[in-house]
């Protein structure tokens, strides 16, 4: 029997011996991923969005022109147009290019929000849920003050406020952000904070801030991060808005929602070049919509 045979054969019985195991044993985690790994739908997506963030990351190799180099003379071109895959802006300028750079760009105001707002907001939601009382009170009623606008107008209203530039957007995205992920943290924890092991806990003389950081936020952080998850997608939309308004990125820096509001105005010239920014968004969106949803299922796993 060959080498490559007998180790076919022990990682088969390897992962049946792992799959047979019981759930306690595996850990939560062991259960997310072990329900995770046979998600095809969720791992494909998984690797688009692989693919996307290294596609922004090493743009400057992958890139077949600089993005700000305008050409007068080959402005608004079709697909395939030479060696320009995807057409030419009103500047001349490569859409692929433009497209690859701009990823990074989107990719920023689409995760470093929703981290900064998991985590602040993820805080806040904690020791609301746990406190309760008048500091309870008065953390979510401040939160709900921004719950009383839809998430777009406030963030045009703030951004307006602030003015334009990538880190008033940050700024902006992260305020917006915080309240719904403070309001999920606050929820399970107001849950969590009832249970046996935090009234053991307490029992036993734990301090506050121990039985918070040791047994309600690590409980708490699964609802949490799978709702976080959901919102990567949001931002980078209300990020493309506020650009597509003029109340994001300052060009000529590449960024998709900034390249559909300087394009719009050729989408009777060249309509298919013009979508390129917009399936860009759309197809990011999608992909992390879907993960989401994956974790959002894998996660949910009954002890």
């Amino acid at each position: 029997m060959s080498d490559l045979s007998i180790t076919s054969r022990a990682a088969a019985a390897e992962e049946e011996r792992e799959a047979a195991l019981p759930r306690h044993v595996r850990g939560y985690w062991g259960n997310v991923w072990q329900r995770l790994r046979y998600d095809y739908v969720t791992l494909f997506f998984l690797g688009l969005i692989a693919v996307i963030v290294l596609s922004a990351v090493f743009a400057p190799l992958i890139a077949p022109f600089d993005p700000d180099k305008a050409s007068m003379a080959h402005r608004l071109k079709p697909l395939f147009f030479h060696t320009n895959i995807l057409g030419t802006d009103e500047q001349g300028r490569d859409i692929l290019s433009r497209i690859l750079y701009g990823g990074r760009t989107s990719l920023l105001m689409g995760i470093v929000p929703v981290v900064v707002a998991t985590v602040v907001g993820g805080l806040f939601g904690v020791v609301a849920g746990y406190l309760g009382g008048r500091v309870g009170t008065l953390i979510m009623r401040g939160m709900d003050v921004f719950f009383a606008f839809p998430s777009v107008l406030l963030a045009v209203a703030i951004s307006g406020s602030l003015g334009g530039g990538m880190i008033n957007q940050l700024i902006t995205l992260t305020v917006v952000l915080t309240p719904p992920l403070c309001r999920v943290a606050e929820t399970a924890t107001s849950q969590i904070r009832s249970m046996d092991f935090v009234d053991a806990a307490r029992a036993s003389g734990a301090s506050t801030i121990s039985i918070l950081f040791h047994h309600v936020l690590v409980n708490a952080v699964s609802p949490v991060l799978v709702y976080a998850s959901t919102l990567v997608s949001a931002s980078i939309l209300l990020a493309s808005g506020l650009s597509f308004l003029g109340l994001g990125v300052s060009p000529p820096t590449p960024d998709w929602g900034l390249m559909l509001s300087t394009l719009r105005q050729a989408i009777y010239v060249q309509p298919v070049v013009c979508a390129m920014p917009g399936l860009a968004i759309l197809i990011t969106s999608i992909a992390f919509n879907l993960v989401s949803d994956g974790l959002r299922q894998a996660m949910d796993v009954k002890a």
